[in-house]
């Protein structure tokens, strides 16, 4: 069999299994059997595979057809055009979570609001880490900032201290905590008081009750990072009570959500003292990211 017919006869069957995007899984899931990237399978369409290779790609299909998300059969997922490791101990990061931080590069992070000679005036906390996707994106786009990030999870912040040393130079490295929230900081507590411009979280936010209602795939990740209790605004709820006491005066608070809990988290804001909350669209023009700046 040559690369095209396997790619065909991929999509083919990925398509039949009500995989939505099943040209780009194919491809994914040979490049990655191959070693080549996208674009040589194209320009190298009509080369032979063996049949090793050609078992192992057929495998790979099964699998995802059976619901296996392709970022965890592959052991890596592109974010913010950098290759994260992923693994079943940590969500995949999406494109909408790239929403959030943009959001916190252009609107909070910007250098006239961040006081480069004042280090702890430009401190950044990613809560609910996981693969490290966003601090490390942040780290890497801003290496002026200082940033920490926890997990409550010791595998997930394995995972994201291996992302951090492959993506980041030794010198630009990140602060890693373990811990439930903000509990994480307990051994530099008192030094960390006031000290972050920005906290910043994709948390857990989906209602218990939901998760069985999900794709398969989603169901394959880690439930500890999916489950936001009752109404999906457990975490949220405890990280916005919480943050006021790490954030300077003016700090933002800057969180992932559904959209349709965005009102429910204004009045939460509100109640709390932030000001100036704003509501931020994703790629599809959903309300995913909310912002409230401590008040001054």
């Amino acid at each position: 069999m040559i690369i095209r017919e396997a790619l065909s006869q991929g999509s083919a069957d990925l398509k039949f299994a009500g995989i939505k995007t099943p040209s780009l899984d194919a491809s994914l899931l040979l490049a990655h059997i191959l070693k080549m990237s996208k674009t040589e399978l194209i320009t190298e369409g009509n080369k032979s595979i063996s049949e090793k290779n050609c078992a192992s790609f057929c495998g790979l299909i099964e699998r995802r057809c059976s619901g296996e998300c392709t970022a965890y059969l592959i052991g890596k997922k592109e974010f913010r055009g950098l290759d994260f490791i992923v693994n079943k101990s940590v969500l995949v990061p999406r494109p909408d979570t790239e929403t959030l931080v943009e959001t916190a590069l252009e609107k909070y992070l910007t250098k006239t609001d961040t006081n480069l000679h004042e280090p702890k005036k430009s401190g950044v906390l990613d809560l609910c880490t996981g693969s490290g996707a966003i601090a490390i994106s942040l780290k890497h786009e801003r290496p002026d900032l200082e940033v920490y990030a926890a997990d409550i999870s010791n595998d997930a912040l394995k995972t994201a201290k291996l992302n951090s040393s492959r993506i980041l130079s030794k010198n630009n490295q990140i602060h890693f905590y373990q811990g439930d929230l903000f509990n994480a900081l307990s051994s530099d507590s008192s030094s960390l008081i006031n000290s972050f411009s920005l906290i910043i979280s994709n948390p857990p936010y989906i209602p218990s009750q939901e998760i069985e209602t999900l794709s398969a795939e989603v169901q394959n990740e880690p439930r500890i990072a999916l489950d936001g209790g009752e109404d999906g605004l457990d975490i949220i709820k405890r990280i916005i009570n919480g943050a006021s006491e790490y954030l300077i005066n003016g700090g933002a608070l800057l969180l992932e959500a559904d959209p349709r809990q965005m009102q429910k988290i204004v009045t939460i804001l509100e109640k709390k003292g932030y000001k100036d909350i704003q509501l931020f669209n994703d790629l599809s023009d959903s309300q995913r990211v909310i912002g409230g700046k401590r008040e001054e």
